[in-house]
């Protein structure tokens, strides 16, 4: 059976796939789960069945008892630009832009490619972290710039990627940017848009810090600029999808802004709110340079981390192995295998996944592995052999259950076992089953009922810990991060639906998990103790 159908995340129907996008990411509740077609089978059952001017951003030092380097907690004392969201978008091709590096390093300049109806415009670079709840600093922004309209996309009759061959309108210098992620704002003149371009200023080392992963290639897989993207073209059919898709062209979602917003911010702001030491890179980066997580405290992947090079995991694996903790604090992640290749613009910038047409491929008949998903045959690697549990489907809408309320990631937040979490669950899940590849010992935290479609299955949080002493966490559900910043009763449908409770949860948990991975191999301290067998019954 076409396994698109049977273990992916509804391929077969891209209308319904971007009606995912929209429940993943928009304020949907329970009760709009009902209309959205796709649960999957992603595993059989095993255990169950300011201010225009420039600013340095030079560190004052390094953390007290922390490796050397960029100071997060010097840069996150510096006043905040809470101005830094688009309040005016405009029409749809008021402005709007990329950059032709998904990341640089410090001092290193990138080109932008920006298309506006405006006569001249303007770029803003902010810098985002905590910063006293801001949530922005304002690093540089640039004088008025002339404005052009951008020559029209063209669609590869091959692939059905789409391309831009704009040229670089302007050319950025990030001299005295600190490391971080950032959103550049495009502002057109006479305010008829705004749109953002993100781009990542990676760091040179790892050495001792949490390093956070933005999962561009995830991001380039969801963007439907042009009209194609990996799920469908314009016509909603899976089989007009692309098979390739390129940075080299704007983001279509949040305003330009990728899945940065939903899946990474809270997260990256809590980070930064704690001080610790912590290091910035790309999906992209991680998969080209083989020794960027060396000795690295902790890696984490965030919200929506779906599409994986065999470099990517390879690099996390090794990791791991060394000793490195290893985070996901998403669901799905590590499910489609990707190739990088590149674009007009430079190396990497080009994602190529065939999914059920990998027999297709011009890069598979070469030799190099199939673009499919990595439990699927040819050559099956199921993701659980890294993180532990396995994607089991969507779409789900469902409490959060604590089952093991004593584990030290739950200290301070007054749990008790069966204590409920409204919307926490959701949209995709993981899951513990040990019918794949599964580390051991491995411990379940949360083991929540979930109905799929019809078909009941569990949604589960788990920790286990490596032969190194790394611990591996993973949350099982992809609304982790978003829950971060909910609030109130829940009843506004913001955020799903999660309220304070889930906010201050998931808050605190993350809270002792970052603590906790940042002082080194959590396995060390905190070894897991198995209990796959106590939650599930039966033989483990």
């Amino acid at each position: 059976m076409d396994q698109e159908h049977t273990a992916g995340t509804g391929d077969g129907d891209g209308a319904g796939r971007r009606r995912f996008l929209a429940i993943a990411t928009g304020a949907a509740t329970a009760a709009g789960l009902g209309a959205t077609a796709g649960c999957a089978h992603g595993a059989a059952d095993g255990a169950d069945g300011g201010t225009g001017g420039a600013a340095t951003g030079k560190s004052k030092g390094p953390t007290p008892g922390g490796p050397a380097g960029f100071d997060v907690k010097a840069e996150n004392a510096k006043p905040g630009h809470a101005d830094w969201h688009v309040a005016k978008a405009g029409p749809a091709k008021a402005i709007e832009g990329f950059a032709d590096k998904v990341s640089v390093l410090p001092g290193e300049s990138f080109g932008l490619h920006v298309s506006t109806t405006a006569p001249r415009f303007t770029v803003s670079a902010y810098r985002m972290g905590w910063y006293g709840g801001a949530r922005a600093r304002l690093v540089w922004r640039s004088e008025a710039l002339p404005g052009v309209r951008q020559p029209e996309h063209t669609v590869d009759s091959a692939t059905r990627m789409v391309r831009t061959r704009w040229p670089r309108t302007t050319t950025v210098d990030t001299k005295e940017w600190p490391e971080g992620c950032y959103l550049l704002r495009l502002d057109a003149q006479g305010g008829e848009g705004q749109r953002f371009v993100p781009v990542t200023v990676r760091s040179a080392a790892t050495a001792g810090r949490t390093v956070v992963v933005n999962s561009v290639a995830t991001w380039q897989a969801y963007n439907r600029w042009g009209g194609y993207g990996s799920y469908d073209g314009p016509n909603g059919a899976y089989a007009s999808r692309s098979l390739a898709v390129t940075f080299d062209r704007p983001y279509e979602y949040d305003d330009g802004a990728g899945l940065f917003l939903v899946y990474e911010a809270p997260l990256l702001a809590l980070a930064e709110r704690l001080g610790i030491p912590l290091a910035y890179t790309t999906t992209t980066d991680v998969a080209r340079e083989k020794r960027l997580l060396e000795a690295a405290a902790a890696v984490l992947s965030l919200g929506h981390d779906e599409y994986w090079s065999p470099e990517q995991r390879a690099h996390f694996t090794a990791a791991r192995d060394a000793g490195t903790n290893i985070a996901i604090l998403g669901a799905n992640c590590c499910f489609r295998r990707i190739r990088l290749e590149p674009s007009d613009l430079g190396p990497d910038r080009t994602v190529v996944c065939y999914k059920s047409s990998y027999g297709q491929d011009p890069g598979f008949k070469r030799g190099h592995p199939a673009t499919v998903d990595f439990r699927s045959a040819p050559g099956a690697d199921p993701e659980s052999s890294l993180l532990g549990v396995i994607y089991d489907g969507y779409p789900v809408d469902a409490p959060y259950v604590v089952t093991h309320p004593g584990h030290w990631l739950f200290e301070g937040t007054g749990v008790k076992a069966d204590d409920h979490f409204p919307h926490l669950v959701g949209v995709e899940y993981d899951k513990v089953n040990t019918g794949f590849p599964t580390p051991r010992p491995i411990e379940i935290l949360a083991h929540s009922p979930v109905v799929c479609e019809g078909r009941p299955s569990h949604q589960d949080t788990a920790y286990y810990t490596a032969a190194s002493g790394a611990g591996v966490f993973a949350t099982g559900t992809m609304r982790w991060v978003e829950a971060l910043d909910a609030t109130g009763d829940g009843r506004s449908g913001a955020n799903h639906g999660l309220d304070a409770k889930a906010g201050a949860l998931t808050t605190r948990v993350t809270e002792n998990l970052l603590r906790a991975f940042a002082a080194g191999p959590a396995g060390r301290t905190h070894p897991a103790q198995d209990n796959v067998k106590e939650v599930y019954g039966g033989s483990p």
